[in-house]
């Protein structure tokens, strides 16, 4: 991503409006060989892809066929029609469409692709709070209400419900000065760019000029103040007006958008619009039979993207495609706004997909506090209970997870030992640079973190027919999704737990310096419980070696049984 260096330097640049995505500009002239990186295989190109088209080669030269596998998408919406995903989208295969008919008998009406649990009658959720503007002002009067005497009793009668007030105020505090600043600064700065045109005039952005340009106003002043600034930016220094004009235009709207949400709806304890538009007692967790059929929803582009690096097919038009586009069939369950997803609908879609038939589940979100945890826990629980495996963004703060949790998380504590459930990955997100191969916004965790999948500058589908690079943990775990997809179609007797253990043992490892924040085991290999990056190729050759023919053994079957668990998995060699 592109850093702004503008302003007072405030921001270092500008994210997406999903805590899990960072948009990073779509190039002029297509680069084949980085659309694609994150297939390559790391033996023949030492870029730490992912080994797409060997894992096929080698599954297929078995003589294996594949079953499609469906993947639910827990996003903001995907793009049924978009050229590259059609063709993969799942179909409900009991439902009319169109008719108005509950025709499966499952609650849901025309759920022809999937479900929407953020829409109502007549309109769809786009902008919601962030889950720490929802407790603030859930519990603002009850624990610093008017009244001391009351807000103590009350501090000393709900410890668990104090706890999580406090830490949701001290976020949302910071976060919500955050987000006026930037809104103020990006705003002002876009009001400015006709006067830098202006003092730019027919020479281009270099310093003699720049130094040469005496202000006359105010605005004058602070419009060099910028122009001086993004002399350090390189792919600005030396641009003509008209280029800096454009340039800077789009990377202010883009600033804006961000920041501006955020400013006006998502830190605003007096917007909420759950209650007008979905109209269900968001209160009840137990209430399962709200939304819509609208798979898309007002802002796709997260989700389109995430089931693109899934399922994506090349076209004509374009080269990109996903890790499993042979296999995979997607399902659109709507549960993430423009800002922080609901507990209940995020547990509302997990029962959903599994019940519909998804095996795999990707969770491309995230968030600090989650005041409904326990019945998206039970949720997951009854995932596993299904056999489905849940694969889960590890988040975008550059933090660590054990210190600064990120739900939905598969540890009732982070001083467990072990996760509660065995059926969920946390994906880290790395680059195609082997030196700074952690992605510097991953989040990391040698035990709460799994592995590390391709992140960064990653290709896909978005809405209007169109592609873009996009980055974060959001494209990582859909690479993981992918990749399980794979396994799972030409494997379907393997079980959740042998598909984790299969892209986990044969992970491509490295020990370069992870860039950490801090210098406690700030080496990659320590910073996930894989140690490195999945290699599906890998994965493939193990899981079949070691899972599926002992189980053909086992079952004594010439063909694909049932899922048996082996015990005498062996080693895979680590590679660095």
């Amino acid at each position: 991503m592109k850093k702004l260096y503008i302003s007072a330097l405030f921001f270092a640049g500008v994210v997406s409006a999903y805590a899990q995505a960072q948009v990073e500009e779509e190039e002029e002239v297509l680069d084949v060989d980085l659309v694609t990186w994150y297939h390559k295989d790391f033996t023949q190109t030492n870029t730490y892809g992912v080994n797409t088209q060997n894992a096929y080669k080698y599954l297929e030269a078995k003589g294996l066929r594949a079953k499609p596998v469906v993947v639910g998408v827990l996003d903001s919406g995907v793009e049924v029609d978009h050229p590259g995903l059609k063709s993969n989208m799942w179909v409900n295969p009991k439902e009319i469409a169109g008719n108005g008919k509950d025709d499966d008998g499952n609650g849901y009406v025309d759920d022809i692709h999937g479900w929407n649990f953020i829409g109502g009658k007549e309109k769809d959720v786009d902008v919601d709070n962030m889950e720490v503007t929802r407790v603030v002002k859930k519990y603002q009067d009850v624990f610093e209400g008017s009244d001391s005497v009351k807000n103590k009793d009350n501090q000393l009668k709900f410890p668990e419900e104090f706890q999580l007030y406090m830490k949701s105020k001290e976020i949302f505090s910071r976060k919500s000065l955050e987000a006026q600043q930037g809104y103020q600064t990006y705003s002002k700065i876009q009001s400015l760019i006709p006067t830098m045109v202006s003092l730019l005039g027919d020479k281009t952005l270099i310093p003699e000029v720049i130094s040469s340009i005496k202000p006359e106003t105010q605005d004058q002043a602070i419009a060099l103040s910028v122009l001086t600034n993004l002399l350090q930016d390189p792919s600005m220094r030396g641009s003509s007006a008209k280029k800096l004009e454009k340039d800077l235009s789009e990377q202010m709207k883009a600033a804006i958008e961000y920041y501006g949400p955020q400013a006006t709806k998502q830190y605003n304890l007096d917007y909420d619009p759950r209650a007008e538009i979905v109209g269900d007692n968001y209160d009840d967790y137990n209430e399962r039979f709200y939304g819509n059929n609208n798979y898309e929803g007002p802002d796709a582009q997260h989700g389109t993207h995430v089931a693109g690096i899934i399922a994506a097919v090349p076209t004509s038009a374009n080269p990109q495609y996903g890790v499993a586009y042979k296999t995979a069939k997607i399902m659109s369950v709507r549960t993430v706004p423009n800002g922080d997803e609901r507990d209940k609908d995020v547990a509302n879609a997990i029962r959903y997909a599994v019940d519909n038939g998804a095996r795999i589940l990707n969770m491309s979100f995230g968030k600090p506090v989650s005041p409904g945890k326990e019945v998206v826990w039970d949720a997951m629980r009854y995932a596993q209970s299904k056999g489905v495996l849940l694969i889960k963004a590890a988040g975008n703060e550059n933090e660590d997870i054990a210190q600064n949790v990120y739900y939905p998380t598969n540890f009732i504590n982070a001083t467990d030992p072990a996760p509660f459930i065995d059926n969920m990955l946390v994906v880290g997100a790395s680059t195609n640079s082997n030196e700074f191969l952690r992605a510097d916004f991953s989040n990391f965790n040698g035990k709460m973190v799994d592995v590390f999948a391709p992140g960064d500058k990653i290709y896909s589908t978005v809405p209007e027919a169109k592609y873009e690079y996009l980055q974060g943990t959001s494209m990582a775990a859909p690479v993981v999704a992918g990749a399980a997809a794979v396994l799972w179609a030409y494997m379907p007797n393997l079980s959740a737990t042998q598909i984790i253990e299969s892209l986990i043992a044969t992970s491509n490892k490295s020990t370069v310096n992870a860039m950490l924040p801090v210098n406690e085991n700030n080496r990659f290999d320590l910073i996930s419980r894989a140690g490195g990056v999945i290699d599906l190729g890998q994965a493939a050759q193990y899981a079949y070696e070691n899972f599926h023919k002992a189980s053909l053994h086992k079952s004594g079957l010439k063909k694909t049984g049932g899922a048996t668990r082996s015990t005498t998995a062996k080693k895979h060699p680590s590679t660095k």
